[in-house]
């Protein structure tokens, strides 16, 4: 019965591990923790004066950089120059 228990605990166990993370296909095959794109970027851009506009841009940079900084504004160097590199096509930054 002890054994029977073992088994569920590690099975439960693998199953949230694989709901917590994505495979990334290609050259750089690797497991990355799930994030929340839609959501976090939700909270970055709920000041925002185009809150539309900011989360399409947040959702990109979220996809792209597996990041969102913390807070409403600032904080951007906290992903790396994946996020405070990324420009638009007006050579403006794109990453709010």
């Amino acid at each position: 019965m002890k054994k029977l228990l073992e088994m569920l605990q590690v099975s439960s166990d693998v199953e949230i591990e694989e709901q917590s993370t994505q495979l990334v296909k290609g050259a750089n095959r690797r497991l990355l923790p799930f994030l929340d794109c839609g959501g976090l970027c939700k909270v970055r851009c709920s000041l925002h004066s185009r809150p539309n506009v900011c989360t399409r841009a947040c959702g990109t940079c979220c996809f792209r950089c597996k990041c969102v900084p913390p807070g409403t504004s600032g904080n951007r160097e906290v992903c790396g120059k994946c996020y405070t590199d990324m420009t638009t096509h007006g050579n403006k930054t794109k990453c709010p």
